[in-house]
């Protein structure tokens, strides 16, 4: 199958579902114009297509490996990733005065997208770079920029985030990795880390780590945590890469998928490291590149998504049993929720970026809060979309879609750590009731009320539509007005299908929109009714789990689980 990227559908959503218009009127991303837009979604959509997946399969049926100390990438990786650099693909949403192109983060969301469709294992390396850019240009020295930035946006070096420890997973705070003074300023680095993705390789000259350690006497917890910037290479005078630091990769984890990205081990042996960003202070600063990191790994369960998608329905076009398979009616039925569950979860995300985009353009408080509700919104509804997407897409292919030499379970086991990465989905609905929720639920209501305002405008010509998307987000304010009057202990026991609840009251609402912008006899029109009426229903059985509380998890004890 060759994969296509949906340069149309990402257009059509950022004109007319969440539109990028209002941030390219900003004074911030006043070149972020039609033509523009244009460009970049298509000359990316082409560098995905024609470069980027035809390596997919090669990394996956040849992992990395590491040889000798050296990490060596799949066949066809190192020229994928330099016509990336080349092209500046790594610097979409980054500061031109480092080289970047300073787009809005939404297209840089959509070009991931394409990215991921493409290979997911590569684009795990710009995705780390990127967030580490964004880490330093909000926390680093201007000594660090300096040096560090141009490589980074340019593609010569690459980016790690290193939290992971073997006994410090979501409890970052049980780090054990220090963090000595030198004489020089520097600071001595020593631990070992696990889960580092794209923690070495043959595609850049250096590879710099963003390191969480503890120094001497710091407090416990999260709130004696500093940050280092830790190379590989020590960079010379002139800013090259010069001695080797001392540090290593150990192995390379044995993963169910993403084969092609080298997931390391690290030992840090006395490492030369730099300081980012205060001492003790961060939490904050690696927060920063987690939160950018969150965002683009929803659009990777989405990108995955679409190329499982994609293959499905080519498979479905050609399989005849009787007829071609795409004309039964359960396997149309698969088809068209797999595409609507897509453009739900695409839309959520690009709502998201143009929420960060309008935010930090115009300083606007409730856009700020806007794109903070959003976040975890769109990383675990896209993940988890992603799974039950690739699985179905097995399920078109019946038999087939079981033997590897099809390449439908690629996506499946593919896609499945991204659930994880980055905060598992659990903690993603945690941090939406919790934090994101201190305000009493303010932003969630003003979202809501936008949702029932807009439904209540679409009545005249979608009237059933209308009606169940603006039921749906009444009976959503409800059940968030009780969330935010309960105990931290009951919100997370309903944590999960709470945000799954919202996820899919905003997929209607932005199904709707499409409806509205094409027409009631119109593709979307009917891709909308498909969503609405078939997979939105599900709010309504995960609220009232939501609404269940934690009493009656805990009524059952861990020896009750054990019987």
């Amino acid at each position: 199958m060759t994969y296509r990227s949906p340069v149309t559908d990402i257009r059509f959503i950022l004109d007319h579902v969440v539109p990028l218009a209002p941030v390219a009127a900003t004074e911030l991303f006043a070149e972020a114009t039609p033509d523009m837009v244009e460009a970049i979604l298509t000359e990316g959509g082409k560098l995905c297509d024609e470069v980027i997946a035809p390596t997919n399969r090669e990394g996956d049926l040849t992992p990395a490996k590491l040889e000798n100390g050296v990490v060596r990438s799949p066949a066809g990786f190192k020229e994928a990733f330099a016509a990336l650099a080349e092209g500046g693909w790594i610097g979409i949403a980054a500061d031109p005065e480092h080289g970047g192109m300073g787009l809005p983060q939404a297209l840089n969301v959509g070009f991931n997208d394409m990215l991921s469709g493409a290979n997911l294992s590569l684009q795990l390396s710009p995705l780390l770079t990127q967030g580490q850019i964004e880490a330093l240009e909000h926390h680093a020295s201007d000594e660090i920029k300096a040096l560090y930035l141009p490589k980074l946006i340019s593609g010569e070096w690459s980016g790690t985030m290193n939290l992971t420890e073997p006994g410090a997973g979501s409890d970052v705070g049980a780090l054990k990795t220090k963090a000595v003074p030198n004489d020089d300023g520097t600071y001595a680095i020593s631990g070992q880390k696990i889960f580092i993705t794209w923690g070495d390789n043959d595609c850049v000259e250096n590879t710099c780590h963003l390191v969480l350690a503890r120094l001497p006497d710091a407090a416990p917890g999260t709130k004696g945590i500093s940050l280092f910037m830790v190379p590989k290479l020590i960079p010379d005078a002139d800013g090259k890469p010069g001695v080797a630091n001392s540090l290593k990769v150990v192995s390379l984890e044995h993963k169910l998928g993403i084969h092609g990205s080298p997931t390391c081990v690290m030992s840090y042996e006395g490492a030369t490291g730099w300081l980012v960003g205060e001492e003790n202070k961060g939490m904050a600063a690696m927060f920063t590149m987690m939160n950018n990191a969150r965002l683009n790994v929803g659009a990777q369960g989405i990108g995955v998504a679409e190329a499982a998608y994609q293959q499905a329905l080519a498979y479905a076009k050609d399989r005849v049993q009787f007829a071609p398979i795409v004309e039964h009616a359960d396997v149309r039925r698969m088809l068209a929720c797999m595409k609507a569950e897509i453009f739900a979860a695409r839309s959520i995300a690009l709502a998201c970026g143009v929420a960060i985009d309008m935010g930090r353009a115009t300083g606007d408080a409730n856009w700020q809060a806007r794109a903070a509700l959003l976040t975890p919104i769109a990383k675990a509804y896209g993940t988890d979309m992603g799974i039950r997407v690739a699985s179905t897409g097995v399920q078109v292919h019946g038999g087939m879609g079981f033997i590897e030499e099809t390449g439908a379970a690629q996506y499946l086991r593919d896609v499945r750590i991204t659930t994880i990465y980055e905060g598992t989905n659990g903690i993603q609905a945690m941090d939406l009731v919790g934090r994101k929720m201190m305000d009493e639920g303010k932003a969630a209501f003003r979202l809501l009320q936008e949702i029932e305002d807009e439904a209540q405008g679409a009545r005249g010509d979608f009237p059933v539509l209308a009606e169940d998307v603006w039921q749906a987000a009444e009976e959503l304010r409800e059940h968030t007005e009780w969330m935010v009057s309960r105990g931290m202990q009951d919100r997370f026991a309903g944590a999960v299908p709470y945000l799954d609840a919202f996820a899919r009251v905003l997929g209607g609402y932005y199904h709707l929109r499409a409806a509205m912008a094409e027409g009631r006899d119109s593709a979307r029109g009917h891709l909308a009714a498909v969503y609405i009426r078939r997979l939105m229903p599900a709010y309504a059985a995960s609220l009232a789990e939501a609404k269940e509380g934690a009493e009656g998890l805990y009524a059952l004890s861990v020896e009750d689980l054990e019987a």
